[in-house]
């Protein structure tokens, strides 16, 4: 498994569509003519293949900065804008340590939908309005201001890392090789500097960020705009719903939370930090 690919909040890349790639080998779809005033136009997007008209579609609804989620009171979270969904699989080294991350189920690239808050759908991850019915308490409690507002700072060699624990989604990926505040303290080594890099580029919820302290920058990885619905399945458990790429998430009162690279909100409705994951998930008790 190869390490995410790393930069700092100054980086910037992008990635394009290689239309030469498929034209050799995927028949084009047929062409569709629109008459309008004045003339005919042509949907450019028609004559790509169905996996890469999909893939035209997310890197434009990327650039197009209306991708949102909204939390609705007492109910679900409302995904705008076409971000794509999938499920997002923690996989153990051989010792029983978080690793990295497998990509599972891709779901159907849709421009808006309902992601269940309670955890009690019949159509999960979807929401089925079962909320009203059973009169989930959604009211969040957690607070709206910076996460470095509240953020520990253990100060290490070479690099130093903000640690968060409201936030903790108990992915366990900050365990291993003797943990990522050890590694830290102790990063002046580069197999730990590295080590402690992946650990908290591998933490879903930005509990743990990790700084240059020569540059005073964060270590981040990059992430196209998306959302993963986590599963661990070593531990027998569905987890909460990572959010990818400085996506806005809206209060139910229209307050915007901090926009951050990565954040998990709860799916199982036990947080009491929510909207935001605490591991309530991991407790004994239903999904």
């Amino acid at each position: 498994m190869s390490l995410p690919h790393l930069r700092t909040n100054t980086g910037n890349t992008s990635s394009f569509f290689n239309f030469e790639n498929y034209s050799r080998i995927v028949p084009y779809r047929k062409i569709k003519i629109n008459q309008i005033p004045g003339g005919l136009k042509v949907e450019a997007n028609s004559m790509l293949p169905e996996k890469s008209r999909q893939e035209t579609q997310e890197r434009d609804l990327n650039k197009s900065g209306k991708q949102k989620i909204t939390v609705l009171e007492n109910g679900p979270y409302l995904v705008s804008g076409g971000i794509p969904l999938c499920t997002r699989i923690i996989t153990n080294d051989p010792q029983g340590y978080s690793h990295h991350w497998r990509k599972g189920v891709t779901y159907p690239m849709k421009t808006e939908y309902s992601l269940c808050r309670c955890g009690r759908s019949s159509t999960l991850p979807f929401c089925d309005g079962v909320h009203v019915k059973d009169g989930f308490d959604g009211t969040e409690t957690a607070h709206t201001e910076p996460y470095a507002e509240h953020a520990e700072v253990i100060d290490g060699t070479d690099l130093k890392l903000t640690d968060l624990t409201d936030l903790c989604a108990s992915a366990k990926f900050c365990d291993r090789a003797s943990g990522i505040w050890n590694l830290t303290e102790n990063s002046d080594d580069p197999a730990a500097k590295k080590i402690a890099i992946t650990e908290a580029a591998n933490c879903p919820s930005g509990r743990l960020v990790v700084w240059d302290k020569k540059t005073g920058n964060a270590i981040e990885p990059e992430f196209v705009k998306s959302l993963g619905l986590v599963e661990y399945p070593e531990k027998g458990k569905k987890g909460p719903i990572w959010v990818r790429g400085k996506i806005p998430v809206i209060s139910a009162d229209g307050t915007p939370y901090e926009i951050r690279n990565r954040i998990t909100l709860c799916r199982c409705g036990r947080s009491s930090n929510k909207p935001f994951c605490d591991s309530s998930h991991m407790d004994p008790g239903p999904e």
